[in-house]
C-alpha cells in the first residue's frame, strides 16, 4: 500500500486519516448491515439515523439555534447562486453583494437574473488580495438581503470582521471555512457550504437557513431550488447524497473528539501562523494577501520566476507534497491547509520550502 501524501488540494481535499480507516471498516457492511451505506434505502431507520446524527452533531459543533434549519442538498455551493436570490429576493427584488473573488463574483451574475443587484464593494482591482472596505451606509436600506463570501479559497483572503448590514439578512458562502473558527450562526439569515474543502466528499451541500426565510421563494422556483422542499420533508424529498452525508458525520464525529470548533480553531491558527512566519522572513517566498485579511485554509505564496515556481511544484511532489500549484488566474503556489491537515503535512511543507529557499536563492 503507497504511503500517504501531503495533499494540500483546495478541495475535493484532505480528510482525517482516522475517518478513512472508519469507512474503510464499514464499508462491506455497516453496523451489522450486510451493506455499505451507499446500497442502503435512504428510508432505511439504519440510514435515518445516519443523516439524523449528522445533523445533530453539527448543530452542536457550530451551535445552531433552534430557529435555523439544516438542509443537506446536492448541486454545490453553486447550485446555491442560485437557490438564495429564488427564495430571499422576494420582497424588493434587490440584493447587495461584496465582491471578493471568483465565487463572489459568479453568486453575482447568478443573481443577476433574478433582481437588481448592487456590488457594494469590490477588489478585483488588485486581483482580489485584500478585504475592500465599505461602510454600512453603502448597502442599500431596501435590499432583501447582503451575499458574501467568508473565505476565499482561490485568493486567500478571508473577512475578519462581519459585515455590518444592520437588520438586513447576511448570507455567506462558507464553503472552505466552515468548521475552522467558532463563527456566531445567530448573526446570518443563510450558511452555505459545499462539503468538499472541510466536510467530506463532493456530493453534499449543506445550508443552514433561518426559518423565516424559508416558504417565501418567487413562484418561478423549482421544487428542488427551494429551502421549503428540503425543510419540509427533512431533506429527504428525493434521495440525498447518502455516502457524502455518512463521511461528513464521521468527520464531525472527528471534530467534537478533537475539542470541537474552538479547538480547532486554535490549532488552525497555529498551522497558518507557521506558513505565514517563514513568508514574512523570506528572502526568496513572498506571500501574495494583504495581512490583516489572511485565510487560515488557504495560503497562496510566489517565488520571483515562473521557472522556480514550476520548479517549486515538481519537487516538493517528488517528496510527497502534492497539489501545491496556484490557481490560475494567481499563479505560483497554494497551500490549503484544512482542518484535517496534520500539524506534520505544515511542518514539513515549511521545512521544505527553508530547504528550497537555501539551495535557491541564487537564482532569484
Amino acid at each position: 500500500m503507497m504511503e500517504r501524501v501531503y495533499n494540500f488540494s483546495a478541495g475535493p481535499a484532505v480528510l482525517p486519516l482516522e475517518v478513512l480507516e472508519q469507512a474503510q471498516k464499514e464499508f462491506i457492511s455497516y453496523e451489522g448491515s450486510g451493506m455499505n451505506v451507499m446500497e442502503m434505502s435512504h428510508r432505511s431507520k439504519t440510514y435515518g439515523g445516519i443523516i439524523a446524527e449528522a445533523e445533530s452533531l453539527l448543530r452542536e459543533l457550530m451551535d445552531i439555534p433552534g430557529n435555523y434549519k439544516v438542509l443537506f442538498m446536492q448541486g454545490g455551493a453553486s447550485t446555491q447562486f442560485a437557490m438564495v436570490p429564488l427564495n430571499l429576493m422576494n420582497k424588493n427584488k434587490k440584493a447587495d453583494y461584496i465582491r471578493t473573488g471568483q465565487w463572489a463574483k459568479k453568486s453575482q451574475q447568478q443573481a443577476e437574473q433574478y433582481g437588481d443587484i448592487h456590488v457594494v464593494a469590490s477588489s478585483e482591482d488588485k486581483t482580489f488580495n485584500y478585504i475592500p472596505e465599505y461602510s454600512a451606509d453603502h448597502i442599500r436600506p431596501d435590499a432583501d438581503y447582503v451575499h458574501f463570501v467568508t473565505n476565499n479559497t482561490i485568493y486567500g483572503t478571508r473577512f475578519t470582521e462581519l459585515p455590518e448590514a444592520g437588520n438586513i439578512p447576511l448570507v455567506t458562502d462558507m464553503s472552505s471555512c466552515i468548521l475552522s473558527q467558532v463563527y456566531d450562526v445567530s448573526k446570518y439569515g443563510v450558511i452555505y457550504a459545499g462539503a468538499q474543502k472541510n466536510i467530506g466528499p463532493a456530493g453534499v451541500t449543506i445550508a443552514i437557513v433561518r426559518e423565516d426565510l424559508i416558504g417565501n421563494a418567487m413562484d418561478i422556483t423549482p421544487i428542488m431550488l427551494n429551502y421549503k422542499t428540503y425543510a419540509d420533508s427533512d431533506s429527504m424529498y428525493n434521495t440525498p447524497p447518502t455516502y457524502s452525508i455518512y463521511i461528513a458525520m464521521l468527520v464531525f464525529r472527528w471534530l467534537k473528539a478533537q475539542g470541537g470548533v474552538a479547538a480547532m480553531e486554535k490549532r488552525n491558527e497555529e498551522k497558518a501562523g507557521w506558513v505565514y512566519d517563514f513568508l514574512d522572513n523570506s528572502k526568496l517566498f513572498s506571500a501574495t494577501v494583504a495581512p490583516k485579511d489572511r485565510s487560515l485554509m488557504n495560503i497562496p505564496f510566489v517565488l520571483p520566476t515562473d521557472e522556480l515556481n514550476a520548479q517549486f511544484v515538481k519537487e516538493a511532489e517528488a517528496t510527497g507534497m502534492v497539489n501545491l500549484k496556484g490557481h490560475r488566474s494567481v499563479g505560483g503556489m497554494r497551500a490549503s491547509i484544512y482542518n484535517a491537515m496534520p500539524d506534520e503535512g505544515v511542518k514539513a511543507l515549511v521545512e521544505f520550502m527553508k530547504r528550497f529557499e537555501m539551495a535557491n536563492g541564487g537564482k532569484a
